[in-house]
């Protein structure tokens, strides 16, 4: 570093994104991608005449594509908060919710939330997940803190129950409660619906996920009117013009063909039960999920030697070196043919590894 950052980030541990290597055609099963493309009418909206547009600053208030996400989750304009990415959010909500009283999340949950409280000096309590990798609700309960939870739960892709939720935000009525929903349309219930009934609850979401769009950088949030005044100015004392206006076009126009994106998640979550009934078969031990992705460990063989044979065979997967989490890998669901390779090439690794 530099001998001019200041010394109050001198010792911050960085987000590690996952691997996007260059060097060779990959089986990319590590950063939670969608593997279908968007919508035919979001690649159709990237026009000639748009893109000679892109001389003019886009819609800083995001009007039309605000009005979309609130007709499609039955609010209103107001409840809604549109950023560069759900990462945008989370930071916005740390900055601004965490610094006096500070924030409660798990120890294996979304690496940039220990990220965002040493940002900002946050004082952050963080509750190990149960044994079988769980979210005990009842240890967030009148916390005095704002609570981060994943719904589902990365990388585990374990849930936690609306019921649990609601039961947490009651009790924590002077602080935020934020559900990171990044992976809820893949099988988990959305607490959306609550948004009007608490006025401390923020929901966060995102279109890199289910709608394909994570280049597109495009999240989303839900909360009482106060809440999105607060992140609005957060926005405009940052970066008023966060969301360029061909993403905010391809926004409204993925909401528009939202059933295509259902069938997608309807086979992903298919693809998702036969991998992991495909690597029972082969020793592992699969952690129940909800989400795109799935957490496997296997009974002989180390998390990182799987993870290494498998790049060395042209498939990539996400390995994590905290000690307790540090056999197991985690794993995006792609296509069908995607996880047939996936197994294939571990057959071939299990096979030469028994010799």
């Amino acid at each position: 570093m530099s001998r001019f950052l200041s010394s109050l980030y001198a010792s911050l541990e960085e987000y590690v994104p996952g691997e996007q290597p260059q060097d060779k055609k990959y089986v990319k099963l590590n950063t939670n991608e969608s593997p279908f493309p968007p919508s035919p009418g979001v690649i159709a909206a990237v026009t000639d005449e748009e893109v000679r547009k892109l001389c003019l600053y886009s819609d800083p208030e995001s009007k039309a594509l605000k009005q979309k996400l609130a007709e499609s989750y039955s609010l209103k304009s107001e409840n809604v908060f549109v950023a560069n990415g759900s990462d945008d959010i989370l930071n916005f909500a740390f900055m601004a919710f965490a610094r006096e009283n500070g924030a409660v999340f798990p120890d294996i949950s979304y690496g940039f939330y220990p990220v965002f409280a040493d940002l900002y000096n946050v004082d952050a309590k963080i509750i190990p997940l149960e044994e079988d990798f769980s979210i005990d609700y009842k240890k967030y309960l009148s916390s005095g803190r704002m609570v981060v939870i994943a719904n589902p739960n990365a990388p585990t892709g374990k849930v936690i129950a609306k019921s649990e939720i609601e039961e947490i935000i009651k009790t924590n009525s002077d602080n935020i409660v934020l559900i990171d929903e990044a992976y809820v349309d893949f099988g988990a219930e959305s607490v959306t619906d609550l948004v009007d009934k608490y006025d401390n609850l923020l929901v966060v979401g995102t279109f890199s996920k289910s709608r394909s769009m994570a280049g597109a950088r495009l999240g989303f949030a839900f909360a009482n009117t106060e809440i999105i005044k607060d992140l609005e100015k957060i926005k405009y004392s940052t970066n008023p013009y966060n969301i360029n206006r061909l993403t905010q076009l391809m926004g409204v126009k993925a909401l528009e063909e939202q059933e295509y994106y259902d069938k997608n998640c309807a086979i992903i979550a298919e693809n998702r039960e036969f991998t992991v009934s495909e690597l029972e078969k082969i020793g592992f031990t699969v952690i129940p999920s909800k989400a795109n992705f799935i957490f496997a460990k296997h009974s002989s063989l180390s998390g990182e030697k799987i993870y290494l044979k498998l790049k060395e065979k042209g498939v990539l997967i996400r390995h994590f070196t905290a000690e307790r989490i540090k056999d197991h890998n985690r794993i995006t669901i792609g296509t069908k043919e995607q996880m047939m390779i996936l197994i294939e090439k571990l057959i071939e690794i299990i096979g030469e590894e028994e010799k």
